[in-house]
């Protein structure tokens, strides 16, 4: 209500403060919020792009499983994604596989922290810092946890964030840019705005004390680089505001249906595999994976079961079988047997807030059935 009161819809004090406070929580000193969180990794790859003088067709390494969006920003960005299989138990980029994958052409690692899962980042850091490799963190499902004491979003010189509704905070849509680099952070910001010269890029920008108002109104219509139009709003800033407010509530009541849930289906861990912790590592829950381990039980069959009775499901983040990327890449199931095995056994239910005490009965209940009726229970 008192972003309407203000009349102030474009980015203002509300979204400065949003920013600034989230980008704190993660150990960063610059926060950028955009329109979502591949926006915010669209820009990311386009600033280091710029700032490191990248060619069109250098090599940004990937996890062969994740969101489609991970990839399709370094696609659209002009350059190649290369993919690097994931670790069996935490579904993240396995570091033993990356140096095999790195070539003369290689720019950067994009580790993305999975469904609440932080990468295991001290190995990622130390091939980045041996091979001259940025690092863009793709915690778009992955918020105030971290690896070893530090917090998702500060490894890299970009983090990317997401603020979907699905996601672990929500603005409807929107995402966050989080770094640690004065240079970056002008970058993304103008590249957010068109390519604007950062000079000018909020209206606030023509009362800061000390400039020449001419040289602002100049300026303020000139743009340097080619740049994109992904900003939000003063009311999205103010959702987001509210919702860092209640992240701890939030946050607490995922692990409480996460911990109800790792109870019930405890009886089950023969035919499923539950989701693990990494040690060293928090998890925030932005879902609940699971892996089918009995090969006498069908996947579809599971889902199929579960969707009849109203537990949604969702794949695990197929991405080397979907369709666009075999016409782009063709089969590369041999050559990422984790992420094959995994696109045909894993699949996730919801673990949101708002899901209530018996709601998360009523999902173990339906494994129960589904176990007991199934020839394999």
């Amino acid at each position: 209500m008192a972003v309407l009161e203000s009349n102030r819809l474009t980015a203002g004090p509300v979204m400065a403060r949003f920013e600034a406070e989230f980008a704190a929580i993660h150990g960063c000193k610059f926060g950028l919020m955009c329109n979502s969180g591949t926006s915010a990794m669209h820009i990311a790859l386009a600033a280091l792009k710029e700032v490191y003088q990248w060619n069109d067709g250098d090599e940004v390494l990937v996890p062969a499983l994740t969101f489609v969006a991970t990839s399709n920003v370094v696609i659209y960005n002009g350059l190649k994604p290369v993919f690097v299989d994931v670790d069996p138990h935490y579904y993240t980029i396995d570091p033993s596989k990356i140096e095999k994958m790195i070539t003369p052409r290689t720019r950067a690692i994009m580790p993305v922290h999975i469904g609440g899962q932080p990468c295991d980042m001290d190995p990622i850091l130390a091939i980045a810092q041996r091979h001259n490799l940025r690092i863009i963190e793709d915690s778009a499902e992955t918020m105030f946890v971290g690896d070893k004491g530090r917090s998702v979003g500060s490894f890299g010189d970009v983090g990317c964030f997401s603020t979907y509704a699905a996601h672990m905070i929500t603005t409807g849509v929107g995402g966050l840019c989080t770094t640690n680099d004065p240079e970056l952070i002008v970058v993304l910001k103008s590249l957010m705005n068109h390519g604007r010269d950062s000079i000018y890029l909020r209206i606030d920008d023509d009362q800061v004390e000390g400039r020449d108002i001419f040289e602002i109104a100049d300026r303020r219509f000139s743009f340097v680089r080619l740049g994109h139009s992904f900003r939000a709003t003063e009311m999205e800033a103010a959702l987001g505001q509210a919702q860092l407010e209640e992240r701890e509530t939030l946050c607490a009541k995922r692990q409480e249906i996460v911990a109800r849930l790792n109870k019930g289906l405890a009886p089950f861990q023969d035919e499923l595999q539950l989701p693990q912790v990494r040690p060293g590592s928090e998890h925030s829950f932005m879902f609940y994976p699971l892996v089918i381990r009995n090969p006498a039980i069908l996947r579809d069959d599971l889902i199929r079961f579960l969707e009849n009775h109203s537990v949604e499901t969702r794949y695990l983040l197929p991405l080397i079988n979907q369709p666009v990327y075999q016409t782009l890449f063709g089969d590369l199931t041999l050559d990422y047997p984790v992420a094959a095995r995994l696109n045909k056994t894993a699949f996730y239910i919801g673990c949101h807030p708002d899901m209530t005490d018996e709601d998360v009965e009523h999902v173990i209940e339906c494994f129960g059935d589904y176990f007991r009726r199934s020839p394999t229970g």
